[in-house]
């Protein structure tokens, strides 16, 4: 059991309104989804604003536990000390009650603490457990949780309702119009499947499979099922998606860099199977309950493992993984040894409708 430091659990009475600050990138904020869901059942009637960075502010606009989204504009006008003191003062002017604070830095809790806010709850780490009213150990037990145990745990620490840990993101009806629209475009209507591959990772190529191996299955399951394959990813990840379009011998869909988060979003919300590496769209495809094959190599699938009942994890057990490492110093093993069926199998078992 957690420790709560300075007041015990959260007041219960007289709050209306809970800013939360989110974590900074995709697959860290729908990790966090469980933890709000707790909020939010704990607050039913509380206003709840999240507070994040913009390249994640799409996902949080979906989460059915939110009513509010506020962009931490930096870069931009939240830059620097001054722009610090400039959101502490705009937090401020919003009345806040409560802040629960999901992210670890300690510039989360000094912003909080200078808008004002009077109750302040969140894990001690960064040296911040001085400035939070609420300060829950952050223990090595509750670190080598999966992260979405991790996060949910310091809010039930704080006294919070669990409300599962199942993860759920609710596109509305523009999702789907603009899913149709890019898809007439790219004339990809129609009763054929689609598969969605994501080969790129942000942290580095230690996370990333072989590109020619993604082309294998994306290859194979246009053969067997005449499926029309989207590559995924930012603009980061263009060299990546461009070296599985080189090694396939059929032409897929490369909006890797061409599109924002939210019709990235939409479109594998589309989706009938999606393929990926340990990355943010994986974490949002399987949020959004779609079909997904997770490739784990040097990161830690008993930590960061894609939610929902129809996710497969493809992972070897070597010696040296999980190293967490961005570039792999030796032989780069736990990839290697991942073969083509062992991403084709399940994919087969997924688009066919199966998890087993």
């Amino acid at each position: 059991m957690l420790e709560v430091r300075g007041k015990k659990s959260l007041p219960t009475q007289g709050v209306r309104r809970i800013l939360i600050r989110g974590t900074n990138w995709i697959g860290d904020v729908v990790m966090t989804l469980p933890a709000i869901a707790a909020i939010r059942r704990t607050y039913p009637e509380a206003h709840i604003a999240v507070l994040v960075k913009p390249w994640v502010a799409e996902v949080m606009r979906i989460c059915p536990d939110v009513d509010e989204v506020i962009t931490f504009a930096s870069p931009g006008r939240h830059d620097g000390v001054a722009g610090k003191f400039r959101l502490a003062g705009e937090l401020k002017e919003r009345g806040f009650d409560m802040a629960i604070l999901l992210q670890n830095a300690i510039e989360a809790a000094i912003i909080v603490r200078l808008a004002g806010i009077p109750t302040r709850a969140g894990f001690n780490s960064d040296a911040r457990g001085a400035l939070l009213t609420h300060s829950v150990q952050r223990t090595a037990a509750i670190r080598k949780l999966h992260q979405i145990h991790y996060y949910l745990e310091m809010v039930k620490a704080l006294g919070c309702v669990s409300a599962g840990s199942d993860v759920s993101l609710r596109p509305g009806e523009d999702y789907r119009a603009l899913a149709d629209e890019v898809l007439a475009t790219h004339k990809m209507t129609g009763a054929r499947k689609l598969i969605g591959i994501a080969p790129g990772a942000t942290y580095g190529p230690a996370k990333k499979w072989y590109p020619e191996r993604f082309a294998a299955v994306a290859d194979a399951l246009a053969d067997e099922c005449g499926a029309h394959v989207i590559l995924f990813g930012s603009k980061a990840d263009q060299e990546s998606t461009a070296a599985v379009q080189k090694a396939a011998r059929h032409h897929f869909l490369d909006l890797a860099g061409a599109t924002n988060l939210k019709t990235a979003m939409a479109l594998i919300a589309s989706c009938d199977l999606f393929i990926s590496n340990d990355s943010g769209l994986m974490h949002v495809a399987g949020a959004l309950n779609i079909p997904t094959v997770a490739i784990f190599g040097s990161t830690n699938p008993v930590a960061t493992s894609p939610v929902g009942e129809k996710s497969i994890v493809v992972h070897r057990d070597v010696p040296c993984s999980p190293c967490l490492k961005k570039t792999c110093p030796k032989d780069f093993i736990c990839m290697d040894l991942i073969t083509l069926a062992d991403v084709l199998d399940p994919a087969r078992r997924l688009i066919g409708g199966g998890t087993q």
